[in-house]
C-alpha cells in the first residue's frame, strides 16, 4: 500500500541498516517501517496480532513484513520484547533492481501475499539473520549484501516475474519484458516516442499499456524516478539544491522546486532540514504508548 505524498515527506528512512528496538512489557507496537522489513526477536516473548489471529513469537524468530502491513507486535506482560530490524526500499535500489523487479515486489505487497511470514530456528532465514546480527560489522558492504539475500530467501521470489513465451508476446508483454531488463535510470534516457518504436506499437496504444502495467503514466514514472534520486541526494550529500536539481534531470530550479513540493508537500530545502542524514547518533527517546523506542541498554542505531 503506497503512502501519500505528504506522508512520504516525513517518513524518509535509511535502509539496509540494522537498528535495535525495545517494546516495554504489555505494550503494543504498530510497525511504521517503510518498505520490506525483516525483524528478529532478540529477547523476551511476544505476539504478532493480525485481525483475530495471534502468532506466538520467541527469541530467534524472524518476521518478514511487507509494505503496508496491518498487524502489530505485543510484548508479553513479563518482559520487554527486544528487536533487531532492517528495511529494504526497492525503489532506492536503482542500478541493482530493474523496473520490472521493483514492480513485481509492489504487486506482491498489494496482494497481501506476504503481509507477514514467520521463520523459526533452525530455518535458513533465521540462521542467516542470527549470524548477521552477531557479526563484527553490520554496516559493511558484505552485511548489506546478506540483507538483500535474506529478502530474496524470505520472500521466496528470487526469480521474479518470468518472460512470456515468444508466441504469446504482445505490446503489454513486450513492455513487461523491457521493464524487467531495464534499470530505472535508463527510463530517463528514452523518449516516449522512442519507447513506442522499440516496442513496435503506437504512442497512443503504449500510453494505455504503460498505465496498465506500471500503474501510472510514462511522464509520472519518470518524475517519480527523478524525485527519488533527488530525495536521496538531499538526504545524503551536501550538494546545493540547484546541483541536486541538475543531477536529478531538471534543467530548471523553479520546476524542480514546484515538482518536489507538489509531490512531497514541502520544499527541497525544508525537506533536507528535517531528513538529512548526519554522523551524530540520536539520543534515547522517551517511550509513548503504541510507539517503539530505541534499546537504551545496548543502542546500535547505525548509519
Amino acid at each position: 500500500m503506497a503512502t501519500t505524498a505528504n506522508q512520504s515527506a516525513h517518513s524518509y528512512q535509511p535502509h539496509l541498516t540494522i537498528r535495535e528496538y525495545s517494546v516495554p512489557p504489555g505494550r503494543e507496537w504498530v510497525p511504521s517501517l517503510a518498505g520490506w522489513s525483516l525483524l528478529q526477536i532478540g529477547g523476551g516473548m511476544g505476539y504478532w496480532l493480525q485481525g483475530q489471529a495471534r502468532t506466538e513469537l520467541h527469541a530467534g524468530n524472524v518476521l518478514l513484513v511487507a509494505p503496508g502491513g496491518t498487524g502489530r507486535l505485543l510484548a508479553s506482560q513479563l518482559n520487554a520484547l527486544a528487536l533487531s530490524a532492517f528495511t529494504i526500499l526497492p525503489e532506492r535500489l536503482t542500478g541493482l533492481m530493474t523496473l520490472g523487479e521493483q514492480a513485481y515486489l509492489q504487486q506482491l505487497a498489494a496482494r497481501g501475499e506476504f503481509a507477514i511470514k514467520v521463520f523459526a530456528p533452525p530455518t535458513p532465514v533465521a540462521t542467516t539473520m542470527t549470524a548477521l546480527l552477531s557479526g563484527p560489522s553490520q554496516n559493511s558492504l558484505s552485511a548489506r549484501l546478506i540483507m538483500l539475500q535474506l529478502l530474496v530467501e524470505a520472500g521466496g521470489h528470487e526469480g521474479g516475474p518470468t518472460e512470456a513465451e515468444p508466441e504469446q508476446i504482445d505490446a503489454k508483454n513486450r513492455l513487461r519484458s523491457y521493464l524487467l531488463a531495464t534499470q530505472p535510470d535508463t527510463l530517463l534516457e528514452v523518449t516516449f516516442d522512442e519507447l513506442a518504436r522499440r516496442l513496435n506499437c503506437t504512442p497512443r496504444h503504449l500510453s494505455r499499456v504503460f498505465y496498465d502495467v506500471v500503474g501510472m503514466s510514462f511522464r509520472d514514472k519518470r518524475a517519480e524516478i527523478r524525485l527519488a534520486r533527488a530525495r536521496d541526494l538531499l538526504a545524503t550529500t551536501q550538494s546545493k539544491v540547484v546541483e541536486v536539481a541538475l543531477e536529478s534531470g531538471y534543467k530548471s530550479l523553479s520546476l524542480f522546486n514546484l515538482m518536489f513540493t507538489r509531490h512531497f508537500g514541502v520544499s527541497p530545502g525544508r525537506w533536507r532540514q528535517k531528513n538529512q542524514v548526519t554522523s551524530q547518533r540520536p539520543g534515547p527517546r522517551k517511550f509513548k504508548p503504541g510507539k517503539l523506542v530505541l534499546n537504551k541498554t545496548r543502542p546500535r542505531l547505525t548509519w
